[in-house]
C-alpha cells in the first residue's frame, strides 16, 4: 500500500507533500485558492521536484564519480524515488532517502537526503540537508525545481514580474540540448526585473549562475509570492512554451557545459562532502494576502 501524502495547515496555508520524491502536491491560501503547479501532463508532470544528486543534464545523460560511471536522467534520481516518512507534525513533515543497492550502482555513495517541509504564518520553508555517510568524498549538485502558477491566483489579467531583491542584470548561460554554452551573453533582467512573457523561454530555461538570494515574483500591486533562498546560489528561470505556470529554481550546482566529461566533482559549482560531513540548503516563500487576509 502506498504511503499518504503529508497534509500540513495553518490559519493561513494548507500543504500537502508526497513521499515521492519529497514533493509539495498544492499550496492553498485561506480562501482556497491554489499556488503550484498541478502537474498537468498536457505541460509537465512536475510540481515541485527535489534535484539531486545533480541538476540539469549530463554529455550523453552519463555521470562518473572517480572510476565509476552510469547513466543518468536529467536532475538525478531523487525526484522519481520513495521517501521515507521520519516525522510529522500539523505544521511540518520531515522526509527522508538513503542509499541502496540500486543507487549505488549508480551513485556508489552512502548518503542520507533530508528534505523538511513547514508551515510558518503565511510562509512555507522548504529545507533540505545532505550527508555524506560514507568513507570517500562524495561529490553532488543539488536544488529546487518549484512550479507557480502564472498568473497567480486574484491577478487577473496583470503582467508579471520577477525582481531581484539586489537589483542588478545578472549574466545567462544558454542550454543547447540541456547543456550550458561556454560563454556567458546579458541577461534579460533589467535593473533587476524581468517580465514574465512566453517567447523569453523559446530557447528553454534561463540560467543565471550567479543569481538572487532573494525575489519577488508576481503583478505590480497586486498578490504574489516573496522568495529568499539559503546557500543556492544558482538560479533558473523556466515555462513551456504556452504553459500555465513559471518555474523559480534555485540551485547549487547546474548542468555540465559543453565539451565537460562526466564527472560530477566537475560539473559548475559541484559541491564536495568529506566523509561525516553535511551540507544544508533551503527556501522560503510567503504568500502576500489580499487586503481581507484572503
Amino acid at each position: 500500500m502506498a504511503a499518504s501524502n503529508s497534509l500540513l495547515s495553518n490559519d493561513a496555508l494548507s500543504l500537502s507533500v508526497a513521499p515521492l520524491g519529497a514533493e509539495m502536491q498544492y499550496l492553498r491560501n485561506a480562501a482556497g485558492d491554489d499556488y503550484l503547479w498541478n502537474g498537468d501532463a498536457a505541460f509537465w508532470t512536475g510540481r515541485a521536484p527535489v534535484l539531486f544528486p545533480i541538476v540539469g543534464r549530463a554529455p550523453g545523460d552519463v555521470v562518473a564519480a572517480g572510476e565509476v560511471s552510469a547513466p543518468m536522467a536529467q536532475h538525478g534520481f531523487a525526484r522519481r524515488s520513495a521517501f521515507e516518512l521520519v516525522g510529522e507534525t500539523a505544521t511540518r513533515c520531515h522526509h527522508l532517502l538513503r542509499a541502496s543497492e540500486e543507487t549505488r550502482a549508480v551513485y556508489p555513495f552512502d548518503y542520507a537526503l533530508h528534505v523538511i517541509h513547514r508551515l510558518n504564518g503565511n510562509t512555507v520553508h522548504c529545507e533540505a540537508r545532505v550527508e555524506n555517510l560514507g568513507q570517500g568524498q562524495m561529490p553532488f549538485g543539488f536544488g529546487f525545481h518549484p512550479a507557480f502558477r502564472w498568473p497567480l491566483p486574484r491577478a487577473g489579467g496583470e503582467s508579471h514580474h520577477v525582481t531581484l531583491a539586489a537589483g542588478g542584470s545578472p549574466d545567462r548561460r544558454l542550454l543547447n540540448d540541456g547543456l550550458l554554452t561556454p560563454t556567458p551573453m546579458a541577461g534579460p533582467f533589467v535593473d533587476g526585473r524581468l517580465e514574465i512573457r512566453d517567447d523569453l523561454f523559446k530557447d528553454g530555461a534561463l540560467v543565471f549562475p550567479d543569481g538572487s538570494d532573494a525575489l519577488h515574483y508576481g503583478p505590480d500591486g497586486g498578490p504574489g509570492l516573496s522568495f529568499r533562498f539559503h546557500n543556492l546560489p544558482d538560479l533558473a528561470l523556466w515555462k513551456p512554451l504556452r504553459a500555465p505556470f513559471l518555474c523559480i529554481e534555485p540551485w547549487h550546482g547546474t548542468a555540465s557545459c559543453e565539451g565537460d566529461g562526466p564527472q560530477i566533482a566537475l560539473r559548475p559549482n559541484s559541491n564536495v562532502l568529506a566523509p561525516g560531513a553535511g551540507m544544508a540548503f533551503g527556501y522560503s516563500v510567503t504568500v502576500e494576502m489580499m487586503p481581507d487576509g484572503q
